[in-house]
């Protein structure tokens, strides 16, 4: 009932074991990629939060510069 492996693998084992390597090594890149663009995504988002941070300091400084504006007063209708 048992059989010894024969010493030359069948074609089929061999394309099996092919599919598998590159299904690896296709997985490997992918998950590199996908990192890569993550940090790449965090690091615009920091880029972007800088900018927005540096804006509104600016406009709390020029708000705070500024006089603030007078109150309008309504003019009245001559009654006719």
């Amino acid at each position: 009932m048992s059989e010894k492996k024969p010493a030359e693998p069948s074609p089929e084992s061999i394309a099996r074991s092919d599919r598998k390597r590159l299904a690896a090594e296709e997985g490997a890149r992918a998950l590199a990629d996908v990192e890569r663009r993550a940090i790449e995504v965090r690091t615009n988002m920091a880029r972007l939060r800088e900018a927005r941070e540096a804006k509104e300091a600016a406009d709390d400084a020029l708000r705070v510069a500024s006089p603030a504006p007078s109150p309008k007063t309504r003019s009245r209708k001559p009654q006719t």
